[in-house]
């Protein structure tokens, strides 16, 4: 096997493991626009769900059928009608929906039937229910609009979707539904998405989408001068909301984010909006740190905190790699069990991801500054300034006039952020005693009072 192979993948899969164990047992809504399966992305989509499936997550897919509709509107020489962003539903275009989702249901089973050798898909099972999970009720007339045979979500079979998911099936929902007295009303994704991750209390509503999520300034297209936000807080997503005009179409800036905050405000703790143009954009959403879209969430998930015990094994796994290079001294277990209360982290969804901690010498005023490390999945995002500032904060809090470091590889990163290098005598004589003259470590010292 490639060497280089081995060097990547293993570090890779290391990082992805405490994903792979928080997300075990959570229920994820995902919601896939009907223009992601007309492009031709449903074969990948279902291996990448199932795979997930296969890692303990409890999966409801709710499919779009919008431009196959239209197809068979189109084909019937119908013209599509649309108010507010939703479809008016005449018989012909009920009659047109019944048949779409009956087709979609077809290749969406079909796909994760599949299980060719070699494959994603290979010695998968993915068992799919799908059934009248939810009763309608019709739209009505809005603004003088007769919405005809367009409805929106009355009630949802909760304990039904609980009891497949327990069973270990993905559940499969079409936006159709009937009222109590078998009439048939055409839904949207978006809104069936919402109301099932909301009636679920899941842990996450994601939608696969046509668009690449919220640009960081909306004015602008995305670009790398204009990032996507990957992390929205409701507060912030509420506010744009309230800034931007009433959507009409699924590229408008507000017409998924709606349902995002909608999801947010009813209890589901994360909602994201990702690209179907991405190759596996589900995978990189989910179990990369930053993700690919936009996240909503109720509150920022990183935190910048002092550590507790239960964060001694991310420590530990956090800086293994720069000690087996050589860029920080060897650390046993026991020691960072007892200094776990020196040490501050920044932690990102149960993940610690850049920690430091701060050895006091009152004696002398100062205290050292040691096992600065962040991750490589986010250096260069400031994540290390962030932790200097705050043990510069610790130390004065403590009434320190300095700080300093022992380097061997990174002089120039504390010189930039004001240390000064000063010679190894200039050590408080405690850890003097305790310095290593054959690693030759550089001293760097920064003034804080």
């Amino acid at each position: 096997m490639n060497s280089v192979f081995n060097f990547t993948f293993v570090p890779w899969f290391r990082s992805v493991a405490p994903y792979i164990h928080k997300f075990r047992n959570q229920t994820f809504v995902v919601g896939v626009c009907g223009e992601a399966i007309a492009a031709g992305k449903l074969p990948n989509l279902a291996q990448d769900l199932a795979l997930i499936q296969s890692m303990g997550v409890k999966v409801v897919l709710v499919h779009g059928f919008r431009p196959q509709v239209n197809e068979q509107l189109k084909a019937k020489g119908h013209t599509p009608r649309y108010f507010g962003g939703i479809r008016v539903t005449d018989e012909v275009a009920l009659d047109c929906a019944q048949e779409a989702a009956g087709q979609l249901r077809y290749e969406i089973e079909a796909a994760f039937s599949q299980g060719l050798p070699n494959t994603p898909m290979a010695g998968a099972t993915v068992r799919v229910i799908s059934g009248n999970f939810l009763t309608a009720r019709p739209v009505g007339i809005v603004d003088g609009v007769d919405f005809q045979h367009s409805g929106v979500v009355r009630k949802i079979d909760t304990a039904g979707i609980i009891r497949s998911l327990d069973m270990g099936a993905l559940v499969l929902m079409s936006p159709f539904g009937f009222s109590p007295t078998g009439e048939a009303f055409n839904l949207t994704m978006e809104e069936v998405a919402t109301s099932v991750a909301v009636a679920l209390q899941a842990d996450k509503l994601i939608f696969v989408t046509e668009v690449p999520g919220i640009a960081t300034d909306i004015a602008q297209a995305v670009s790398e001068d204009n990032p996507i936000d990957t992390e929205l807080p409701l507060a912030a997503a509420e506010k744009l909301l309230r800034d931007l005009p009433a959507a009409d179409k699924p590229v408008d800036t507000a017409f998924y984010l709606q349902h995002c905050v909608k999801a947010c405000k009813g209890g589901v703790e994360r909602s994201h909006i990702i690209p179907f143009a991405v190759d596996g954009s589900i995978l990189l959403e989910v179990y990369v740190h930053d993700g690919i879209g936009t996240m909503v969430v109720d509150e920022k998930l990183e935190s910048l905190r002092e550590a507790s015990v239960d964060d001694v094994g991310g420590i530990l796994q956090l800086i293994e790699p720069f000690e087996k290079d050589g860029t920080l001294v060897k650390r046993s277990r026991t020691e960072i069990e007892r200094d776990v209360g020196l040490y501050t982290v920044i932690e990102h969804d149960g993940v610690i991801f850049a920690c430091a901690a701060l050895y006091a010498y009152p004696e002398a005023r100062t205290a050292e500054m040691a096992a600065l490390t962040v991750s490589p999945d986010v250096q260069g995002q400031g994540d290390g300034e962030r932790v200097l500032k705050r043990i510069e904060q610790r130390a004065k809090l403590a009434g320190l006039d300095s700080i300093f470091v022992l380097t061997t590889r990174t002089m120039h990163w504390f010189i930039k952020r004001g240390f000064m290098q000063v010679d190894p005598d200039w050590l408080p004589e405690a850890r003097k005693r305790k310095y290593n003259w054959d690693r030759k470590s550089q001293v760097l010292v920064k003034k804080i009072a």
